[in-house]
C-alpha cells in the first residue's frame, strides 16, 4: 500500500555533498513523528535502471517538524543516480525523487549527482580540527599593543589555546579600527608591522596560529581612495570603488553614499566588484600573509560583499597558501557561503542564540534546544561545520555571564549563574567545530554589548575566577586528549524535559563518549538506555568514577552538573 508524506532533498550542497574520495553524503527531511524508515537505492548513472543497491539511511534525530536521514554511498566513478524508499510501521510506503513522490519508482525519477568533482568537498587546513581559538580585542588587551599580546603568548599555551583572532589592527581613527585608513600599516596604538611579526613568530613558537581581521565590505572615509573623491567628487578617478547617489558628495546630515549598516558616514561601502578594488583587496590579503606569515583571515560583513570576490579571493590565496583558515562574519544562517568556493567556516551566532537560550535564559528545554542543534547543522555540509567558530560570545555581544545573571529560572539566578555558564563551557568544548573563546571569558569577565563588552583583559589574579579558568584548562585538555571530541559527528541521546537534562554522544573512529548535562538545580538518578554496548564500565573522565555498562545504565549527575563518559 502506498502513502504521501512531505519529503526534502535536492541533488545538491547540503543535502548532497562530498564527503571524501569516492564518497558521497546525502540527506533526506522526512516528517517527525511518523516512524519512517528510509533506503536510498543508487547507481551510477549509466547503469542499467534497475541495477541499482539499496542501502538504509540512519536516522540522525529531529529538528521540530521534519527528521533528518543520512547515508554516505560510494562511488568509483563519481556518477551517481538515486532515489528514495520510505516506508512506515504498517507497511505504507513511497518513492521519492526528482519528479517527487510516486508509488511507482520509475515514475518518482531518480536524482542525478553528475560527477563527484573531488574540489568541490571544503578542503579544510590540517590544524584545524583540535583548534581551540581565542579572540582578542587588542586595544583592550595588555597594554592594548601587539608587544603587550605577544608577552602573553605563554598565557594561551598554558590555558590550551592553538589559534588567536584579534580584530583589527590597521590604520583607523576609531578605537575599534573597523573604519580603515590605511590597510598596509599596523594602526601606531598597537604597534608596528615589526611588532606584528614577532607576535606571528612568537605564537608559532608556541603552536598557535594567528588570524586577522579584514574589512573589505566598506573603508575609512579617511581611506585615501574615498578622500579623492571627496575632494574631487565626480571627477575622481576612485568614485566607481564606492556607491555614490549624487554629487557633490555629502556625509552630513544624511551621506549621498551607501555605507556600512544605516547611514555609517565614517563607512563608506566599497565596490567589491570593481576590479580594481578586489585587486587592491587581494594585494593586501596576501600581503599579510607573505609579510608576517599570518595563518588566516577573518572577514567583516562577509554577507555584504560581492560572491564573486570572495570566489576569486578564496581561489587564489589557497592556491598559494593552502594552510590557510577563512572565516566569514555572518550572524545569521551562513550556509549559501560555505559550498566550498567561498568560506572554510563562519562565526556561528544562530548556535549561540541556542546556547543563550538553553543555558542562559533557560527560555528553552532540552528537547528544543536539541532540535535546534540538529536543524542548524543539516544547513551546512559536514566540513563547513566542523570549521565553524563556536562562539559563547564576541566584541559584538553582551557577555555570556552576564547574560546568565539576568536569566535563568528561579528566584537565585545569579547564584546559579556560574553553573549555568560552565555547562555551556562544557558543551561548547564537546561539540562540533572550533570553540572560540572570547578574551575575559575564562576568567569570569562580564559586560552589556558594546562598548561594555570591550572593557579591559582582567590581569590582578585577585580579580579573576580561578574556577572557571581551571574549567577551561581542564575541558580543553580532555577535547586534546580525545580525537572523537575533535573530529567526531554529533548524535542525539536522550531529552529529559522535565527534568531539564540532555545527553548527546560523540562517535567516530575511536570509542564513542557520551556526554550529559543537567541543567537544573536538582539532584538526579538517571536510568538510561547505553550508548555503547561493548564496555562492562564506563568511567566519568571528568570526576573517575566508574558505572556499570548494560542495556540499562544507572547515574548520579550533581544539580547543574556534567557527566563525560568513556
Amino acid at each position: 500500500m502506498s502513502n504521501h508524506w512531505f519529503l526534502y532533498h535536492t541533488s545538491e550542497d547540503p543535502f548532497a555533498f562530498p564527503a571524501g574520495p569516492g564518497a558521497l553524503k546525502l540527506r533526506l527531511f522526512v516528517p517527525a513523528g511518523q516512524h519512517l524508515s528510509c533506503t536510498v537505492v543508487h547507481s551510477d548513472r549509466y547503469d542499467s535502471p534497475g541495477s541499482e543497491q539499496p542501502q538504509s539511511m540512519e536516522k540522525i534525530g529531529s529538528a521540530g517538524a521534519y527528521e533528518i536521514h543520512e547515508a554516505v554511498i560510494r562511488t568509483e566513478t563519481g556518477k551517481c543516480r538515486y532515489l528514495f524508499y520510505v516506508k512506515n510501521l504498517a507497511g505504507d510506503y513511497t518513492w521519492y525523487g526528482e519528479r517527487g513522490e510516486s508509488q511507482n519508482r520509475e515514475r518518482a525519477g531518480s536524482f542525478q549527482y553528475a560527477y563527484l568533482h573531488a574540489d568541490q568537498a571544503l578542503e579544510l587546513p590540517s590544524w584545524t580540527s583540535g583548534a581551540i581559538v581565542y579572540q582578542i580585542y587588542p586595544s583592550s588587551y595588555n597594554r592594548g599593543t601587539l608587544q603587550g599580546i605577544t608577552e602573553k603568548i605563554p598565557y594561551l599555551q598554558e590555558l590550551g589555546v592553538t589559534a588567536v583572532y584579534m580584530t583589527p589592527i590597521f590604520e583607523s581613527p576609531s578605537e575599534h579600527k573597523y573604519n580603515t585608513s590605511d590597510y598596509y600599516k599596523i594602526d601606531p596604538d598597537f604597534g608596528t608591522a615589526e611588532d606584528l611579526k614577532e607576535l606571528v613568530a612568537e605564537a608559532h613558537r608556541h603552536g598557535i596560529k594567528v588570524l586577522l581581521d579584514a574589512v573589505f565590505n566598506h573603508s575609512g572615509d579617511t581611506f585615501f581612495a574615498f578622500r579623492d573623491v571627496l575632494e574631487h567628487g565626480e571627477n575622481s578617478r576612485y568614485k566607481d570603488w564606492f556607491f555614490i547617489h549624487s554629487y557633490p558628495v555629502e556625509q552630513s546630515p544624511v551621506p549621498t553614499y551607501e555605507t556600512f549598516a544605516k547611514a555609517e558616514a565614517q563607512m563608506p561601502k566599497l565596490n567589491m566588484n570593481h576590479p580594481e578594488v578586489a585587486d587592491y583587496m587581494l594585494g593586501v590579503a596576501k600581503h599579510w600573509i607573505r609579510e608576517a606569515g599570518i595563518d588566516g583571515w577573518r572577514l567583516d560583513v562577509a554577507n555584504e560583499v560581492h560572491p564573486l570576490f570572495w570566489s576569486r579571493f578564496r581561489r587564489e590565496l589557497k592556491d598559494e597558501f593552502p594552510e590557510l583558515l577563512l572565516i566569514g562574519e555572518i550572524m545569521h544562517a551562513s550556509g549559501p557561503w560555505l559550498r566550498g568556493d567561498q568560506f572554510d567556516g563562519g562565526m556561528n551566532y544562530v548556535l549561540r542564540d541556542a546556547v543563550l537560550e538553553f543555558f542562559a535564559e533557560q527560555s528553552t528545554g532540552p528537547q528544543r534546544f536539541m532540535e535546534q542543534l540538529l536543524h542548524i547543522e543539516a544547513l551546512c555540509n559536514d566540513q563547513a561545520n566542523s570549521a565553524m567558530f563556536q562562539l559563547l560570545g564576541s566584541h559584538d555581544t553582551q557577555r555570556f555571564l552576564t547574560a546568565c545573571k539576568e536569566g535563568g529560572r528561579g528566584w537565585n539566578r545569579a547564584g546559579t549563574a556560574l553553573q549555568r555558564m560552565k555547562q555551556a563551557i562544557f558543551f561548547q568544548m564537546t561539540y562540533i567545530g572550533l570553540p572560540m573563546i572570547y578574551y575575559g571569558d575564562e576568567v569570569g569577565m562580564e559586560g552589556a554589548t558594546d562598548p561594555h563588552c570591550r572593557r579591559p583583559m582582567l590581569w590582578h589574579r585577585q580579580e579573576q575566577n580561578e574556577e572557571l579558568r581551571n574549567w577551561y584548562k581542564e575541558l580543553i585538555a580532555l577535547r586534546k586528549a580525545h580525537n572523537v571530541l575533535q573530529k567526531g559527528a554529533f548524535r542525539p541521546w536522550f531529552t529529559d524535559e522535565a527534568r531539564n537534562v540532555l545527553g548527546f554522544v560523540r562517535q567516530g573512529d575511536q570509542d564513542p563518549i557520551g556526554l550529559i548535562l543537567n541543567n537544573s538545580p536538582n539532584h538526579y538518578q538517571l536510568e538510561l538506555s547505553s550508548f555503547r554496548p561493548d564496555p562492562n564500565e564506563l568511567t566519568d573522565l571528568l570526576s573517575g568514577r566508574t558505572i556499570r555498562n548494560a542495556k540499562q545504565i544507572l547515574v548520579e549527575i550533581e544539580p547543574f552538573g556534567c557527566l563525560m563518559l568513556n
